[in-house]
């Protein structure tokens, strides 16, 4: 996917200041979270302001919601899935090829050992040329 963002960088790209929710706090917070900032995904962030991991709103429904588990009760932290992240710097090549690699549609962007933002498809479909992007939902979701 040569070309993929020629020049640009995670950052130029991202959706900046990423909110994140406690490790501590309940799955009930989290929802209302992203239902509050019209968002899909949420990085776990620890006591210490250092990304743990990242929650969807998929996981809440499947891992709490259908297995029976009290929303209130149940911590982001517990559900908490993969510490996959881009520095803020790497190209966006770089981050395409991580996406793909770990099958995943958002990226925790980290600068300076602090989250800074989120890369998703929806920046990348605002940004990329559409034969790129195709390139991209091809490589993702094909191997689904």
């Amino acid at each position: 996917m040569a070309t993929a963002g020629a020049g640009k960088t995670v950052q130029d790209m991202m959706h900046p200041d990423a909110k994140c929710i406690g490790e501590r706090d309940s799955l009930r917070m989290a929802a209302q979270m992203m239902r509050d900032l019209d968002v899909g995904a949420l990085p776990i962030c620890g006591e210490d302001d250092r990304l743990k991991g990242i929650i969807t709103d998929r996981d809440i429904v499947v891992k709490c919601c259908a297995e029976g588990k009290d929303l209130e009760r149940t911590t982001a932290g517990e559900l908490a899935r993969g510490l996959v992240w881009i520095d803020a710097h790497s190209s966006v090549e770089d981050a395409l090829n991580m996406m793909e690699h770990h099958q995943i549609k958002r990226l925790p962007v980290i600068d300076n050992h602090r989250i800074v933002g989120m890369i998703s498809e929806a920046d990348l479909a605002k940004q990329l040329p559409d034969d790129k992007l195709a390139e991209f939902v091809h490589r993702v979701y094909g191997r689904l």
